[in-house]
């Protein structure tokens, strides 16, 4: 099932269901615990968007300093919990999945779900995802006494019924890792008075869990690269080689986020001005399975033996293991950018339908590129990440010049910091 889909029915089933449960909350009641009484057990809900899981890491931390890891349950669909357990920070038995796969099986393991987690007896449910109505719907059908989500107050907001306890006004201003960590403390608030909050936003976010991959993991990607570009010293190769670098390229090429990506031609000619640039630098496209034909086409147009396509090639796992192998990623606005924060990769991130300031990947290893111009960003929480543009200018704004010139920084900065490891 496509994510398009999956959009439509949240929008023409879930407004009904929502709809009729809160009437069914109104006539039933709500019984709300007074403002701090204990919480033992506390659910997550995040269904979609890994690299939004990794933003998550703040508040799931929160979570556990509240309850302790072992009490902290988070529920996702099924391909999208890999995240969750590179990241280790919720027990894996804790992870309780809804299958994509089809609409009948996504109904199916929904119900499944519920019924573990009305059995929990959950004390709290945040839910993580900001005006869908099925997560809204789930959040409430768990039994959780404490529930907080956005609320679409005067009209600010897709309708998702009146479903959360802890009702929370989506702030546009703040970055989604504060807006997620505002949410576990918001537990803590009388819901009398919420929205209004009196806290300061969290200034200083803790940097998230860094993937450590296995020796065996290492070499089995080491001896891929020595058969994609052989003799790399990245792959393995030995002293005196002619390469000593690996670049990333991850043009996004399916048509999953045509909005944010960065025109393909551009990617070709910033392979090409790379390798004239660094000599001894090797450079592959990265991608899903679904992409892997047309970034080997993007591959073959550089025209260079130092560039292949490794799209479709690796699995998720493989793909960090790389980044710990690679000195830069290049990609436009999606999950990589996040899941590169796990590893010592330097990240060019380019943006263009939504905000650096509230989206970028929380590493000072990150820089993103944004042309800020009038129409941008026009992809947010409140039209459901939709947008009506047909010609994203905003990407086409970023110039191959000022692109190059940010990766050949993260380049040469990522060599002078090799070069004083092995001093």
């Amino acid at each position: 099932m496509n994510v398009t889909a999956l959009q439509r029915i949240d929008r023409w089933v879930g407004v009904p269901v929502c709809f009729v449960l809160t009437w069914l909350r109104e006539v039933i009641g709500d019984s709300i615990p007074r403002a701090g009484t204990p919480i033992r057990k506390l659910l997550f809900i995040k269904l979609a968007e890994q690299g939004s899981t990794v933003l998550a890491c703040p508040a799931i931390r929160e979570a556990i300093r509240k309850v302790g890891r072992e009490q902290v349950y988070f529920v996702v669909f099924e391909d999208n919990r890999f995240i969750l357990d590179v990241m280790g920070l919720v027990p894996e038995e804790n992870v309780i999945t809804i299958s994509f796969e089809s609409l009948p099986a996504m109904v199916r393991s929904a119900w499944l779900a519920l019924g573990r987690l009305r059995r929990l007896k959950l004390d709290a449910a945040i839910d993580l995802e900001f005006f869908t109505r099925g997560s809204a719907a789930l959040t409430y059908l768990t039994g959780a006494r404490r529930r907080v989500g956005f609320h679409p107050f005067f009209g600010a907001g897709p309708y998702r019924g009146n479903l959360m306890t802890h009702r929370l006004l989506y702030n546009p201003h703040l970055h989604t890792a504060q807006t997620f960590q505002l949410m576990v403390q918001a537990l803590d608030q009388d819901p009398a008075t919420l929205p209004t909050m009196d806290l300061l936003p969290p200034a200083a976010q803790e940097p998230p869990p860094q993937f450590m991959p296995r020796a065996e993991e290492v070499e089995a990607v080491r001896e891929m690269l020595v058969a994609a570009v052989p003799a790399s010293p990245r792959a393995g190769g030995r002293p005196g080689d002619d390469y000593w670098g690996l670049i990333l390229l991850n043009p996004n090429a399916s048509d999953l986020l045509p909005l944010r990506r960065w025109p393909s031609d551009r990617y070709v000619q910033l392979a090409r001005r790379l390798l004239t640039r660094y000599p001894n630098t090797a450079i592959m496209f990265t991608g899903a399975p679904a992409e892997a034909a047309t970034s080997a086409q993007l591959a073959q147009e550089v025209e260079a033996e130092r560039c292949v396509s490794l799209a479709g090639k690796t699995t998720l796992r493989q793909l960090l293991v790389l980044f710990t192998l690679a000195d830069v990623l290049v990609t436009n606005d999606s999950g990589p950018a996040h899941f590169a924060t796990l590893t010592p990769i330097r990240v060019v991130t380019l943006f263009g339908p939504e905000t650096p300031a509230l989206y970028e990947a929380r590493s000072p290893r990150n820089v993103p590129l944004w042309a800020g111009i009038a129409c941008s960003p026009c992809v947010n929480a409140y039209n459901n990440r939709q947008s009506p543009c047909r010609n994203n200018l905003c990407m086409q704004a970023l110039t191959l010049d000022e692109v190059f010139e940010e990766v050949c920084r993260a380049c040469d900065q990522q060599a002078s910091a090799r070069t004083a490891r092995t001093a």
